[in-house]
């Protein structure tokens, strides 16, 4: 499974292949906002700009996410090509995400080289197999029998009791 390494955050979080950043970083209880984005933010629309981060690294690290969307584009045009919005970004492989890259920290470049210099698993890039058992199967059958049994009581009379 994909790792994402948040620098300012100090944290390793896994994910699956194709999850969206956002929705990671959210579940995981990373500070991905600032004031503004904490007061209002879209809900991952990508239309208010409150979620971006910097993909940090070389050229392949940029490709450890999903391409730029249209919306991006739009957005980030006079920004950075590493800064990207995590409510459009999905999770490939293993990257390394500087949250709130406009706020510095006293030791970013300290931060941010052991961040690079700490190896990141490659970890596979692909959906656990989920096996269904024949439990599921059963009750999906009770299910049936409920629906049918109940569509072939007779209706009520207006004197009985519910």
């Amino acid at each position: 499974m994909p790792v994402i390494r948040f620098v300012r955050e100090g944290r390793d979080v896994e994910c699956y292949p194709g999850e969206n950043l956002r929705d990671v970083a959210l579940r995981e209880g990373i500070q991905l906002y600032g004031l503004k984005g904490q007061l209002g933010n879209c809900g991952g629309c990508g239309q208010c700009i409150t979620c971006f981060v910097e993909v940090k690294g070389d050229q392949s690290a940029a490709n450890s996410l999903s391409g730029r969307t249209a919306v991006e584009d739009a957005k980030l045009r006079r920004r950075p090509e590493s800064w990207r919005l995590a409510c459009q970004a999905l999770v490939e492989r293993s990257v390394v995400i500087l949250t709130r890259p406009q706020v510095s920290m006293g030791d970013q470049r300290r931060r941010i080289e052991a961040a690079l210099g700490a190896p990141l698993p490659l970890g596979p890039t692909v959906w656990p197999v989920v096996e269904s058992s024949e439990d599921d199967d059963e009750e999906a059958g009770d299910d049936e029998d409920v629906q049918n049994q109940s569509s072939t009581d007779a209706p009520a009379t207006p004197g009985d009791e519910p």
